[in-house]
């Protein structure tokens, strides 16, 4: 374990504690319902790792490393980006599998565009953020949304 896990895992604890000092009852109410959640969420998150991990299986790592390895792929990064508008995923687990993309050959920009674009952009989500929102202010932000995506991304590659 490094550092940075050990810091927040004592940071918790302590927090933790000093929430159980001050009120026992609302800090255990919080833990059940917290654990609760997790059970209901915990099927779903096997679920997408395991599609993660087929969609990995299937597609070979020099595939995806010939696909998306070249970093001054324009194409590629828009692809990624695409693809990451129409995905609902949550981002605790898009991360993993960045990671994964990115230990097989994958270059940062198509990855960032990905998880950028799947955390700004919403084709998903648009039907009802259209009735919250108007369709103007819709299209305006996911539009601009997906150009900041392309951006960072091409930022990302630069810097990295």
């Amino acid at each position: 374990m490094d550092l940075f896990t050990l810091v927040f895992w004592i940071l918790t604890l302590l927090w933790l504690l000093f929430s159980l000092k001050k009120d026992k009852g609302k800090t255990l109410k919080a833990i059940k319902m917290s654990s609760g959640m997790m059970k209901h969420m915990a099927g779903e998150i096997v679920a997408i790792l395991f599609l993660i991990g087929l969609i990995l299986t299937f597609l070979p790592p020099e595939l995806i490393r010939e696909f998306a390895g070249q970093a001054n792929s324009l194409l590629t990064t828009i692809v990624f980006a695409l693809v990451g508008c129409i995905t609902l995923i949550p981002a605790f687990v898009a991360f993993p599998l960045a990671g994964s993309l990115v230990s097989v050959g994958t270059s940062i920009v198509p990855v960032v565009a990905f998880l950028t674009t799947l955390t700004m952009v919403g084709v998903v989500t648009f039907p009802l953020e259209r009735k919250e929102f108007g369709l103007r202010f819709t299209l305006v932000r996911n539009s601009l949304s997906f150009v900041f995506a392309i951006v960072i991304a091409l930022l990302m590659g630069v810097i990295l």
